[in-house]
């Protein structure tokens, strides 16, 4: 057996009225947290659109989780961006101050 498999936990979890029993090699809190997300996130969705089947309101929490990431990762991008420029001026700035016609 591999060490890792070793490691991993399993949790048994509901979403969406069915139930998982899913392998997890950090925290079972955790797992069961993200699983709570998810079993509200698509029974939010199904009351809001009505009567729709498990199967489109799964497609329909892809979706809008998708949605979600895509604009973290912008988000994280945007700060990368600015961290990038800032040290670059601190950069600047050190060379300025460390240069030998400076002093």
């Amino acid at each position: 057996m591999d060490t890792a498999d070793a490691a991993k936990k399993t949790v048994r979890v509901t979403i969406f009225n069915q139930s998982y029993t899913l392998s997890t090699s950090g925290d079972p809190l955790d797992m069961e947290r993200l699983a709570m997300e998810v079993d509200d996130l698509m029974s939010s969705i199904a009351r809001r659109a009505g009567n729709l089947d498990s199967t489109r309101t799964a497609v329909l929490a892809c979706l809008h989780l998708t949605d979600r990431l895509r604009s973290v990762e912008a988000e994280l991008e945007q700060l990368r961006e600015s961290i990038n420029h800032r040290t670059r001026d601190f950069a600047d700035l050190l060379d300025e101050v460390l240069s030998p016609s400076h002093s």
